[in-house]
Protein backbone atom coordinates (compact mmCIF):
# COMPACT_ATOMS: atom_id res chain seq x y z
CA UNK A 1 0.00 0.00 0.00
CA UNK A 2 1.38 3.62 -0.93
CA UNK A 3 2.04 5.76 1.50
CA UNK A 4 -0.61 8.07 0.54
CA UNK A 5 -3.33 5.28 0.38
CA UNK A 6 -1.94 4.87 3.86
CA UNK A 7 -2.72 7.99 4.78
CA UNK A 8 -5.92 8.30 3.75
CA UNK A 9 -6.96 5.38 5.35
CA UNK A 10 -5.65 6.83 8.92
CA UNK A 11 -7.85 9.63 8.34
CA UNK A 12 -10.60 8.03 7.12
CA UNK A 13 -10.29 5.60 10.43
CA UNK A 14 -9.30 8.91 12.80
CA UNK A 15 -12.07 10.59 11.61
CA UNK A 16 -14.71 7.38 12.69
CA UNK A 17 -12.79 7.25 16.13
CA UNK A 18 -13.38 11.16 16.62
CA UNK A 19 -16.73 11.40 15.51
CA UNK A 20 -19.65 11.30 18.28
CA UNK A 21 -22.35 8.71 18.00
CA UNK A 22 -23.95 9.84 21.35
CA UNK A 23 -24.58 12.99 23.36
CA UNK A 24 -24.35 12.85 26.64
CA UNK A 25 -26.39 15.82 28.68
CA UNK A 26 -24.75 16.33 32.21
CA UNK A 27 -26.83 17.17 34.97
CA UNK A 28 -24.63 17.57 38.12
CA UNK A 29 -24.24 20.48 40.06
CA UNK A 30 -20.73 21.88 38.63
CA UNK A 31 -21.35 21.45 34.50
CA UNK A 32 -24.94 21.38 33.73
CA UNK A 33 -25.43 25.46 32.83
CA UNK A 34 -29.26 25.14 32.66
CA UNK A 35 -30.82 22.07 34.49
CA UNK A 36 -34.32 22.91 33.26
CA UNK A 37 -34.01 23.38 29.58
CA UNK A 38 -32.59 20.61 29.98
CA UNK A 39 -35.71 18.34 30.34
CA UNK A 40 -36.97 20.52 27.42
CA UNK A 41 -34.23 19.07 25.01
CA UNK A 42 -35.02 15.48 26.29
CA UNK A 43 -38.62 15.91 25.33
CA UNK A 44 -37.71 17.77 22.29
CA UNK A 45 -36.11 14.52 20.93
CA UNK A 46 -38.45 12.53 22.00
CA UNK A 47 -41.42 14.08 20.49
CA UNK A 48 -39.06 13.98 17.03
CA UNK A 49 -39.19 9.97 17.36
CA UNK A 50 -35.47 9.81 18.87
CA UNK A 51 -35.12 7.47 21.64
CA UNK A 52 -33.62 8.40 24.99
CA UNK A 53 -32.18 7.48 27.76
CA UNK A 54 -32.41 8.86 31.41
CA UNK A 55 -29.34 7.81 33.56
CA UNK A 56 -30.25 7.27 37.37
CA UNK A 57 -27.90 8.99 39.88
CA UNK A 58 -25.27 9.14 37.18
CA UNK A 59 -24.10 12.50 37.27
CA UNK A 60 -27.33 13.79 38.88
CA UNK A 61 -29.64 11.89 36.43
CA UNK A 62 -27.97 12.70 32.89
CA UNK A 63 -29.63 12.13 29.59
CA UNK A 64 -28.32 10.29 26.70
CA UNK A 65 -29.29 10.85 23.27
CA UNK A 66 -28.40 9.73 20.16
CA UNK A 67 -26.01 12.19 17.99
CA UNK A 68 -28.14 13.90 15.98
CA UNK A 69 -26.61 18.09 14.24
CA UNK A 70 -30.23 19.14 15.04
CA UNK A 71 -29.91 17.91 18.78
CA UNK A 72 -26.53 19.69 19.09
CA UNK A 73 -28.47 22.75 17.50
CA UNK A 74 -31.53 22.59 19.48
CA UNK A 75 -28.79 22.22 22.57
CA UNK A 76 -26.93 24.79 21.35
CA UNK A 77 -29.54 27.52 21.14
CA UNK A 78 -31.33 26.93 24.47
CA UNK A 79 -28.43 26.88 26.50
CA UNK A 80 -27.90 22.83 27.66
CA UNK A 81 -24.52 22.29 28.39
CA UNK A 82 -24.01 18.46 26.16
CA UNK A 83 -20.93 16.38 26.01
CA UNK A 84 -20.08 14.32 22.80
CA UNK A 85 -19.06 11.02 23.51
CA UNK A 86 -18.26 7.63 21.39
CA UNK A 87 -19.29 4.20 21.60
CA UNK A 88 -16.96 3.01 23.86
CA UNK A 89 -17.20 6.15 26.19
CA UNK A 90 -21.12 4.77 25.81
CA UNK A 91 -20.56 1.63 26.71
CA UNK A 92 -18.57 2.21 29.56
CA UNK A 93 -20.81 4.52 31.49
CA UNK A 94 -23.28 2.11 30.88
CA UNK A 95 -21.18 -0.66 31.85
CA UNK A 96 -20.51 1.21 35.11
CA UNK A 97 -24.33 1.87 35.46
CA UNK A 98 -25.34 -1.78 35.13
CA UNK A 99 -22.76 -2.71 37.48
CA UNK A 100 -24.58 -4.51 40.87
CA UNK A 101 -22.32 -2.13 43.05
CA UNK A 102 -23.75 1.33 41.75
CA UNK A 103 -27.11 2.18 42.91
CA UNK A 104 -27.65 3.41 38.74
CA UNK A 105 -30.23 2.49 36.43
CA UNK A 106 -30.40 3.41 32.76
CA UNK A 107 -34.23 4.03 31.54
CA UNK A 108 -35.41 3.95 28.45
CA UNK A 109 -37.46 6.41 27.37
CA UNK A 110 -39.61 5.84 24.44
CA UNK A 111 -42.21 8.65 23.87
CA UNK A 112 -43.38 11.81 24.14
CA UNK A 113 -46.25 12.05 26.77
CA UNK A 114 -49.07 14.65 25.99
CA UNK A 115 -49.15 17.13 28.92
CA UNK A 116 -52.07 18.68 29.91
CA UNK A 117 -52.45 21.48 32.86
CA UNK A 118 -55.44 22.21 34.54
CA UNK A 119 -55.85 25.90 34.91
CA UNK A 120 -58.80 28.66 35.09
CA UNK A 121 -58.95 30.29 31.10
CA UNK A 122 -58.68 34.09 32.83
CA UNK A 123 -55.95 33.64 35.13
CA UNK A 124 -55.48 35.39 38.18
CA UNK A 125 -52.49 37.61 39.43
CA UNK A 126 -50.67 34.99 40.61
CA UNK A 127 -48.83 32.01 38.63
CA UNK A 128 -48.30 28.65 38.78
CA UNK A 129 -44.85 27.25 38.88
CA UNK A 130 -45.72 24.08 36.51
CA UNK A 131 -47.34 26.12 33.56
CA UNK A 132 -44.43 28.58 34.19
CA UNK A 133 -41.34 25.65 34.18
CA UNK A 134 -43.21 24.04 31.27
CA UNK A 135 -43.18 27.07 29.01
CA UNK A 136 -39.77 28.03 29.99
CA UNK A 137 -38.29 24.53 29.48
CA UNK A 138 -40.63 24.70 26.20
CA UNK A 139 -42.44 21.79 26.92
CA UNK A 140 -46.01 21.88 24.67
CA UNK A 141 -49.03 21.72 26.60
CA UNK A 142 -52.49 21.92 26.52
CA UNK A 143 -54.64 23.86 28.99
CA UNK A 144 -58.11 22.76 30.30
CA UNK A 145 -60.38 23.68 33.04
CA UNK A 146 -63.90 22.22 33.92
CA UNK A 147 -65.66 21.91 30.46
CA UNK A 148 -62.89 19.60 29.19
CA UNK A 149 -62.63 17.44 31.97
CA UNK A 150 -66.38 17.10 32.26
CA UNK A 151 -66.49 15.98 28.56
CA UNK A 152 -64.31 13.35 29.25
CA UNK A 153 -61.37 15.26 27.35
CA UNK A 154 -58.83 13.98 29.64
CA UNK A 155 -58.85 10.92 27.50
CA UNK A 156 -56.46 12.62 25.10
CA UNK A 157 -53.38 13.43 27.76
CA UNK A 158 -50.77 10.97 29.59
CA UNK A 159 -50.25 13.08 32.04
CA UNK A 160 -52.31 16.04 33.76
CA UNK A 161 -51.29 19.07 36.18
CA UNK A 162 -53.92 20.55 39.26
CA UNK A 163 -53.47 23.94 39.07
CA UNK A 164 -53.43 25.70 42.79
CA UNK A 165 -57.67 24.88 42.38
CA UNK A 166 -60.04 24.50 45.04
CA UNK A 167 -62.46 21.38 44.87
CA UNK A 168 -64.04 21.72 47.70
CA UNK A 169 -66.22 24.58 46.34
CA UNK A 170 -64.69 27.26 48.93
CA UNK A 171 -62.95 29.72 46.70
CA UNK A 172 -59.70 28.95 47.86
CA UNK A 173 -60.51 30.10 51.52
CA UNK A 174 -59.98 33.37 50.33
CA UNK A 175 -63.26 34.75 52.17
CA UNK A 176 -61.52 36.20 55.28
CA UNK A 177 -58.88 38.45 53.75
CA UNK A 178 -60.68 38.93 50.09
CA UNK A 179 -64.34 38.61 50.23
CA UNK A 180 -64.87 42.36 49.56
CA UNK A 181 -61.96 42.77 46.74
CA UNK A 182 -63.55 42.60 43.39
CA UNK A 183 -61.15 39.79 42.15
CA UNK A 184 -62.42 37.37 44.49
CA UNK A 185 -66.40 38.44 43.87
CA UNK A 186 -65.69 38.25 40.38
CA UNK A 187 -63.74 34.68 40.46
CA UNK A 188 -67.13 33.67 42.82
CA UNK A 189 -69.85 34.92 40.01
CA UNK A 190 -67.35 33.37 37.26
CA UNK A 191 -67.41 29.86 39.19
CA UNK A 192 -71.34 30.38 39.88
CA UNK A 193 -72.01 30.83 36.43
CA UNK A 194 -69.80 28.03 35.21
CA UNK A 195 -71.22 25.49 36.99
CA UNK A 196 -75.02 26.61 36.35
CA UNK A 197 -73.96 26.20 32.67
CA UNK A 198 -72.30 22.91 33.26
CA UNK A 199 -75.27 21.72 35.21
CA UNK A 200 -74.76 21.91 38.48
CA UNK A 201 -76.71 23.87 41.15
CA UNK A 202 -73.79 24.37 43.36
CA UNK A 203 -69.82 25.39 42.79
CA UNK A 204 -68.84 22.35 45.25
CA UNK A 205 -71.13 20.04 43.67
CA UNK A 206 -69.48 20.77 40.00
CA UNK A 207 -66.04 20.75 41.67
CA UNK A 208 -66.80 17.41 43.15
CA UNK A 209 -67.81 16.10 39.88
CA UNK A 210 -64.69 17.22 38.88
CA UNK A 211 -62.91 15.84 40.68
CA UNK A 212 -64.35 12.25 40.41
CA UNK A 213 -63.65 12.75 36.68
CA UNK A 214 -59.51 13.15 37.42
CA UNK A 215 -60.21 10.43 39.80
CA UNK A 216 -60.95 8.26 37.21
CA UNK A 217 -58.55 9.73 34.69
CA UNK A 218 -55.89 8.00 37.43
CA UNK A 219 -57.50 4.90 38.09
CA UNK A 220 -57.42 4.62 34.24
CA UNK A 221 -53.78 4.84 33.59
CA UNK A 222 -53.20 8.41 33.75
CA UNK A 223 -50.16 10.33 35.91
CA UNK A 224 -51.59 13.05 37.53
CA UNK A 225 -49.38 16.07 39.46
CA UNK A 226 -50.57 18.30 42.07
CA UNK A 227 -48.71 21.32 43.73
CA UNK A 228 -50.16 23.57 46.90
CA UNK A 229 -53.67 23.31 47.74
CA UNK A 230 -54.89 21.21 44.47
CA UNK A 231 -53.23 18.65 46.69
CA UNK A 232 -55.58 18.44 50.12
CA UNK A 233 -58.43 19.89 48.38
CA UNK A 234 -58.79 17.76 45.98
CA UNK A 235 -58.54 14.57 48.61
CA UNK A 236 -61.28 16.51 50.30
CA UNK A 237 -63.36 16.99 47.54
CA UNK A 238 -63.45 12.91 47.22
CA UNK A 239 -63.70 12.09 50.74
CA UNK A 240 -66.60 14.47 51.17
CA UNK A 241 -68.67 13.23 48.05
CA UNK A 242 -71.91 13.83 48.44
CA UNK A 243 -71.84 15.61 51.91
CA UNK A 244 -72.41 19.49 51.94
CA UNK A 245 -69.46 21.29 54.11
CA UNK A 246 -69.38 24.34 52.46
CA UNK A 247 -71.04 27.12 54.85
CA UNK A 248 -73.61 30.04 53.56
CA UNK A 249 -71.40 32.94 52.22
CA UNK A 250 -69.88 30.00 49.62
CA UNK A 251 -73.13 28.28 48.27
CA UNK A 252 -76.01 29.82 50.05
CA UNK A 253 -77.50 27.55 52.46
CA UNK A 254 -75.50 26.34 55.93
CA UNK A 255 -73.20 23.41 55.86
CA UNK A 256 -74.65 19.67 56.65
CA UNK A 257 -74.95 19.08 60.02
CA UNK A 258 -71.95 17.01 61.92
CA UNK A 259 -70.25 16.07 58.56
CA UNK A 260 -67.11 15.02 60.08
CA UNK A 261 -68.50 12.51 61.58
CA UNK A 262 -69.49 11.30 57.89
CA UNK A 263 -66.25 11.75 55.57
CA UNK A 264 -64.96 8.43 54.00
CA UNK A 265 -61.30 8.71 54.51
CA UNK A 266 -61.24 5.14 51.73
CA UNK A 267 -62.15 8.04 48.72
CA UNK A 268 -59.15 9.96 49.38
CA UNK A 269 -55.80 9.14 47.51
CA UNK A 270 -53.21 9.97 49.98
CA UNK A 271 -54.87 11.25 52.97
CA UNK A 272 -56.39 9.89 56.01
CA UNK A 273 -58.23 10.72 59.39
CA UNK A 274 -58.30 14.56 58.98
CA UNK A 275 -59.82 17.19 60.14
CA UNK A 276 -61.68 19.69 58.88
CA UNK A 277 -61.60 23.89 59.41
CA UNK A 278 -64.82 24.65 59.69
CA UNK A 279 -64.21 28.15 60.09
CA UNK A 280 -65.19 30.39 56.43
CA UNK A 281 -62.60 32.84 57.44
CA UNK A 282 -59.78 30.73 58.30
CA UNK A 283 -57.34 30.58 54.88
CA UNK A 284 -57.15 26.37 55.75
CA UNK A 285 -58.88 23.11 54.40
CA UNK A 286 -58.35 21.18 57.25
CA UNK A 287 -55.30 19.74 59.38
CA UNK A 288 -53.15 18.17 56.84
CA UNK A 289 -51.48 21.25 55.92
CA UNK A 290 -48.77 22.28 58.10
CA UNK A 291 -48.15 25.84 57.44
CA UNK A 292 -49.46 27.02 60.61
CA UNK A 293 -48.15 24.26 62.55
CA UNK A 294 -44.41 24.53 61.94
CA UNK A 295 -42.45 26.49 63.26
CA UNK A 296 -39.06 26.54 61.29
CA UNK A 297 -37.53 29.73 60.09
CA UNK A 298 -36.55 30.67 56.38
CA UNK A 299 -32.94 30.24 56.57
CA UNK A 300 -33.34 26.85 58.09
CA UNK A 301 -36.65 25.59 55.79
CA UNK A 302 -34.94 22.64 53.29
CA UNK A 303 -36.32 19.37 52.98
CA UNK A 304 -34.46 16.14 52.08
CA UNK A 305 -35.10 14.09 49.44
CA UNK A 306 -34.84 9.95 49.89
CA UNK A 307 -32.86 7.91 48.10
CA UNK A 308 -34.27 4.94 46.60
CA UNK A 309 -33.02 1.85 44.69
CA UNK A 310 -32.67 3.07 41.40
CA UNK A 311 -32.90 -0.52 39.64
CA UNK A 312 -35.13 -2.12 42.25
CA UNK A 313 -37.64 1.49 42.20
CA UNK A 314 -37.09 3.31 39.62
CA UNK A 315 -39.98 5.57 39.39
CA UNK A 316 -38.94 7.17 42.35
CA UNK A 317 -35.94 7.06 41.50
CA UNK A 318 -36.46 9.21 38.47
CA UNK A 319 -39.12 11.09 40.63
CA UNK A 320 -36.16 12.23 42.87
CA UNK A 321 -33.41 13.05 40.20
CA UNK A 322 -31.89 15.89 41.42
CA UNK A 323 -28.06 17.22 41.52
CA UNK A 324 -28.63 17.73 45.04
CA UNK A 325 -30.49 15.79 48.10
CA UNK A 326 -30.91 19.10 50.43
CA UNK A 327 -33.90 21.08 48.53
CA UNK A 328 -35.00 24.69 49.58
CA UNK A 329 -38.18 24.76 51.26
CA UNK A 330 -41.27 27.00 50.49
CA UNK A 331 -44.46 27.97 51.45
CA UNK A 332 -48.09 27.81 49.57
CA UNK A 333 -51.26 27.46 50.76
CA UNK A 334 -50.49 24.30 51.42
CA UNK A 335 -47.15 24.25 52.41
CA UNK A 336 -46.77 20.69 53.90
CA UNK A 337 -48.08 17.53 54.75
CA UNK A 338 -49.07 16.09 58.00
CA UNK A 339 -47.40 12.80 58.45
CA UNK A 340 -49.55 11.40 60.77
CA UNK A 341 -52.28 11.99 58.20
CA UNK A 342 -50.56 9.90 55.15
CA UNK A 343 -52.09 6.64 54.18
CA UNK A 344 -49.62 3.79 54.98
CA UNK A 345 -48.90 3.14 51.42
CA UNK A 346 -48.01 6.15 50.20
CA UNK A 347 -44.56 7.35 49.57
CA UNK A 348 -43.21 9.95 51.21
CA UNK A 349 -39.77 11.08 48.62
CA UNK A 350 -39.52 14.35 50.57
CA UNK A 351 -39.14 15.17 54.15
CA UNK A 352 -38.32 17.77 56.32
CA UNK A 353 -36.15 16.38 59.14
CA UNK A 354 -36.47 19.45 61.62
CA UNK A 355 -39.83 18.39 62.24
CA UNK A 356 -40.43 15.53 60.01
CA UNK A 357 -43.22 17.18 57.55
CA UNK A 358 -44.12 15.67 54.41
CA UNK A 359 -43.49 17.87 51.35
CA UNK A 360 -43.11 15.56 48.61
CA UNK A 361 -45.02 11.86 48.25
CA UNK A 362 -46.21 9.57 45.24
CA UNK A 363 -48.97 6.97 45.63
CA UNK A 364 -50.63 4.59 43.04
CA UNK A 365 -54.21 4.76 42.30
CA UNK A 366 -55.48 2.06 39.64
CA UNK A 367 -53.35 1.72 36.63
CA UNK A 368 -52.31 5.25 37.39
CA UNK A 369 -49.97 7.43 39.41
CA UNK A 370 -50.64 10.52 41.33
CA UNK A 371 -47.51 13.05 43.04
CA UNK A 372 -48.59 15.49 45.42
CA UNK A 373 -45.46 19.21 46.00
CA UNK A 374 -46.26 21.28 49.03
CA UNK A 375 -46.04 24.71 48.60
CA UNK A 376 -46.22 27.04 45.50
CA UNK A 377 -43.24 28.49 44.16
CA UNK A 378 -39.96 26.48 44.87
CA UNK A 379 -38.24 29.80 44.01
CA UNK A 380 -40.35 32.27 46.01
CA UNK A 381 -40.47 31.13 49.44
CA UNK A 382 -44.00 32.90 50.56
CA UNK A 383 -45.68 34.22 47.55
CA UNK A 384 -48.43 36.40 48.27
CA UNK A 385 -51.41 36.88 45.56
CA UNK A 386 -50.86 40.13 43.37
CA UNK A 387 -46.64 39.12 43.54
CA UNK A 388 -45.40 38.94 39.94
CA UNK A 389 -43.90 35.79 38.66
CA UNK A 390 -40.73 33.98 39.34
CA UNK A 391 -38.10 34.54 36.31
CA UNK A 392 -36.83 31.24 35.49
CA UNK A 393 -33.66 32.81 33.76
CA UNK A 394 -32.65 33.42 37.27
CA UNK A 395 -33.04 29.97 38.74
CA UNK A 396 -32.34 27.64 36.01
CA UNK A 397 -30.57 25.31 38.31
CA UNK A 398 -33.06 25.27 40.60
CA UNK A 399 -33.23 21.68 42.37
CA UNK A 400 -37.07 22.11 43.17
CA UNK A 401 -38.15 22.99 39.73
CA UNK A 402 -36.30 19.93 38.90
CA UNK A 403 -38.59 17.85 40.98
CA UNK A 404 -41.97 19.31 38.77
CA UNK A 405 -40.12 18.34 35.61
CA UNK A 406 -38.94 14.63 37.04
CA UNK A 407 -42.88 14.16 37.10
CA UNK A 408 -43.29 15.43 33.54
CA UNK A 409 -41.46 13.40 31.80
CA UNK A 410 -41.48 9.94 33.83
CA UNK A 411 -44.58 8.82 32.09
CA UNK A 412 -42.56 8.65 29.00
CA UNK A 413 -40.23 5.73 30.56
CA UNK A 414 -40.58 2.07 29.40
CA UNK A 415 -42.37 0.89 32.87
CA UNK A 416 -41.25 -1.22 35.40
CA UNK A 417 -42.85 -2.43 38.68
CA UNK A 418 -42.57 -0.65 41.51
CA UNK A 419 -41.02 -3.04 44.35
CA UNK A 420 -41.67 -0.34 47.53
Amino acid sequence: MSFTKSLWVFILFLSFSVRGSFILVPMDDTTQQNHLKAYGITFWCLDKNYKASWLLNYRGGSFLLPDAPEIRKECQIRGVSFEIISDAEQVSILNQIASPSQNMESVLLEKAPKIAVYTPKGKKPWDDAVTLVLTYAEIPFTAIYDEEVLSDQLLLYDWLHLHHEDFTGQYGKFYGAYKNVPWYIDQKKESEALAIKLGYPKVSQEKGAVAKKIRDFVIGGGFMFAMCSATDSFDIALAADGLDICEAMFDGDASEGNYQSKINYNNSFAFKDFTLERRPEIYEFSDIDMTTKRKIPMEKDYFTLMEFSAKWDPIPSMLCQNHTQLVKGFMGQTTAFDSELIKSNVLVMGSCELNGEARYIHGQKGKGMFTFYGGHDPEDFQHQVGDPPTVLDLHANSPGYRLILNNVLFPAARKKKMKT
